[in-house]
């Protein structure tokens, strides 16, 4: 099978599995992430409570240095905690991942990287899509019992809720916090900082009614809240500071996304474990030379997540007997 070039100029490749060229089948695919990216956790947080670790592998590359070559691997699993060499390909940097796909590449060395083994090209790098995929591409070959097969991140029924809460909070937060702190002038920087806290305003708004743990009032969490968490644990640790949005922080700031950050963060299994605040905070404190010439990283908050109280487990059991 010949090996497709990435969809658009910017360096996508949007191919989907299961497809005539990318059918589903375990072990046939690797995943290439860091734990850093909030784009790439969308996707490691997906894969953990689906359980599908066990078929389908995955690298990450270090937190830092970041340069021509892009994202590098250590040189073995042991030389920075938490990120691996390249099981696969055995690469040192992840932009050779990209050149094995395309000789003539010219975008990004960006993760998450969907890379097919058999086809040795890469078949997606959009996290959005990535996440739909291991959404049930993958069930059957979960054990035909596993409640894992039900988990539903982008349920049919609350699609257009999704689509519609992605279409504000994507530009306005995710990628808006990006905005402000990688503004070039003062008038820039202004203008996207108080987006993304009417943004979170906006968001503190949903939570007000109690009627559900989750952001969308559904019994289960959805692909909505997994975008909001990637970004809002970042938030008070490295955000904050690092992108000078200093009006309010979660913790103090917004008492109801900070209750639904704790309960995501303590409660939800597979979410906690793929955190990984050492990689989050030297990643922006160390690959931003233009924001942090030093490379210092700073300490605190502490803790990074606040911790989940009787209090807290007393207001989840009275939202739970209202659902």
């Amino acid at each position: 099978m010949s090996k497709h070039p990435p969809n658009d100029a910017s360096g996508s490749w949007r191919h989907t599995i299961p497809s005539p060229s990318f059918p589903a089948a375990p072990n046939r695919y690797h995943l290439y992430v860091g734990l850093f990216c909030p784009f790439a956790h969308r996707v490691i947080i997906t894969r953990q409570i689906k359980g599908l670790q066990e078929f389908l592998p995955m690298s990450i590359v270090k937190p830092y240095p970041k340069d021509n070559g892009g994202w590098r691997f250590p040189v073995d699993d042991e030389k920075y905690p938490g990120s691996t060499i390249d099981h696969l390909l055995h690469s040192e940097f992840l932009s050779e991942v990209y050149f094995r796909s395309d000789t003539d590449y010219k975008g990004k060395y960006s993760v998450p990287v969907l890379w097919d083994k058999e086809t040795q090209q890469i078949v997606n790098n959009e996290s959005e899509d990535i996440m739909r995929m291991l959404n049930h591409a993958f069930d059957d070959f979960l054990p035909k019992d596993s409640p894992r097969r039900g988990i539903d991140f982008y349920p049919e029924n609350m699609r257009d809720k999704i689509n519609e809460v992605n279409s504000w909070m994507m530009p306005n937060l995710n990628s808006g916090v990006y905005k402000a702190g990688f503004a070039d002038n003062q008038e820039d920087y202004e203008k996207n900082c108080r987006v993304v806290f009417q943004t979170l305003d906006r968001l503190e708004s949903m939570l007000a009614d109690d009627r559900s743990l989750f952001l969308l009032g559904t019994p289960q969490r959805t692909e909505a809240d997994i975008k909001l968490y990637t970004t809002l644990v970042r938030f008070d640790t490295i955000y904050q500071q690092h992108f000078k949005l200093m009006t309010r922080s979660v913790r103090h700031g917004y008492p109801r996304l900070n209750r639904w950050l704790k309960n995501f963060y303590w409660n939800v299994p597979g979410v906690k474990e793929t955190t990984n605040f050492e990689q989050i905070k030297d990643n922006y404190s160390k690959s931003h030379g233009l924001i942090n010439p030093r490379g210092i990283t700073p300490l605190g908050p502490e803790p990074a997540v606040e911790p989940w109280t009787d209090h807290d487990e007393l207001w989840k059991q009275r939202v739970l007997e209202k659902s």
